[in-house]
């Protein structure tokens, strides 16, 4: 009937709790892919022999692995998508996960982690964009969409923590029985894959009403990397440097005679520090178009990695990991912040490839190098402090990233 009004428009879902839902990427991505590793490394070198360098060299498949995706994501993005890459990255990493319980011999266990970092890429590269358009349909709160994207690696290494420790306990008295962490953990990461469906479904009909300008694709290739080249190189240091700490601070607490509860607690609280993160520098991350940001949280993320090579004070070590938590994941945010603020829309996920890819080949030489270091005179705590470094140069370089005059496509 032409008198009657028309019917009113569908409740718009909520961004936040899109972003909220989407963040279990990152929580599948690197919270449990790439982190629980840590946990499972003291149990799983003693039970298979490993030298420090070996198991480092599990955590450098693993990023030599991330470095192929990124290099693959954005022809497969502008192929199919990123909500179809996001799902798919999700339940790979998930069955190479589970995959890495069925072996005992160094060489498959490589191939599952560099598969698995495979995936991961496509999964995080992926969330990321996605959460980039969805800052871009409320500009006002953007950093903080970002931030609680990231973030959601806190859920992962939350989960971490509470699942690795209680399954290694109840597997104790079996052959080999860090396998069922990662079943369990491979689990957990499929019941992640089927809730991140609705953000997967409800985004791109957002993304396709956002202003014109958001959704154009013209220039979409484009990517000026000697403009970046200080934040690109900065970056690079931070993966270098961060991962490190990531692989090896559990092996250096069970070395310094820290009990299983302690190091749960630890962990855990590492974890919830990364899911504060996201309101805590929600404003840097909108203030800043440079490198300003970049720097300033490696420069503290070096600050906390350092803490436990110096002091095995259980006060400090807690320091240590609330500071590395409340900023790591952060700084991996500064970075599609500094695309979104430098970069036309349609540029954004050129640019947020160009950073994970220099993120992945710092981390592909991070652990194998610390490790090497651990095998040596001052074992792991060296090997820490060659991390902080590593952050301390990368907030250097960081610092001379200048903003970017912005242009159209």
């Amino acid at each position: 009937m032409s008198g009657m009004p028309p019917p009113p428009d569908p409740p718009r879902p909520s961004l936040l709790g899109l972003a909220l839902a989407l963040s279990l990427g990152a929580a599948v991505s690197l919270g449990i892919t790439r982190f629980a590793y840590g946990l499972l490394l003291p149990t799983m070198r003693e039970d298979l022999d490993w030298s420090y360098t070996l198991a480092g060299a599990m955590n450098t498949a693993n990023a030599l692995g991330y470095l192929l995706g990124a290099l693959l994501t954005p022809p497969l993005m502008h192929r199919y998508g990123p909500s179809r890459l996001l799902i798919a990255g999700s339940a790979l990493a998930s069955l190479f996960m589970g995959l890495s319980g069925f072996f005992v011999a160094a060489a498959p266990l490589l191939a599952q982690r560099l598969l698995a970092g495979v995936a991961s890429a496509f999964l995080f590269t992926a969330g990321g964009l996605m959460a980039a358009r969805l800052g871009a349909l409320r500009p006002a709160r953007a950093g903080l969409l970002l931030g609680v994207y990231y973030g959601g690696t806190g859920l992962g290494i939350v989960a971490s923590a509470l699942l690795v420790p209680w399954v290694l306990e109840a597997a104790a008295g079996q052959p080999h029985g860090w396998r069922w962490a990662w079943w369990v953990l491979c689990l957990a990461c499929f019941a992640a894959t089927a809730l991140l469906v609705w953000p997967a479904r409800v985004l791109p009909s957002l993304h396709a009403q956002a202003p014109p300008d958001v959704r154009s694709s013209a220039g979409a290739d484009k990517f000026r990397w000697r403009a970046f080249a200080p934040a690109l190189c900065g970056y690079a240091m931070f993966g270098l440097g961060y991962i490190g700490y990531m692989t090896f601070v559990i092996a250096l607490l069970r070395e310094q005679g820290v009990g299983p509860a302690r190091v749960t607690f630890f962990y855990a609280l590492l974890g919830l520090a990364v899911l504060a993160s996201s309101r805590i520098w929600a404003g840097l991350l909108d203030r800043y178009r440079g490198g300003q940001a970049l720097a300033l949280l490696n420069a503290l993320v070096g600050a906390a990695a350092v803490l436990p090579a110096l002091t095995n004070s259980w006060p400090w070590v807690l320091v240590s990991g609330l500071v590395f938590g409340g900023v790591f994941l952060s700084v991996v945010a500064s970075t599609t912040a500094l695309v979104r603020h430098n970069l036309a829309p349609a540029q954004w996920a050129a640019g947020i490839s160009a950073f994970t890819i220099v993120f992945a080949a710092g981390q592909i030489v991070g652990p194998t190098i610390v490790g090497w270091i651990a095998d040596g005179p001052g074992g792991l705590a060296r090997g820490l402090v060659f991390s902080a470094c590593a952050l301390w140069a990368g907030a250097v370089l960081a610092w001379r990233q200048r903003p970017l005059e912005l242009k159209p496509c």
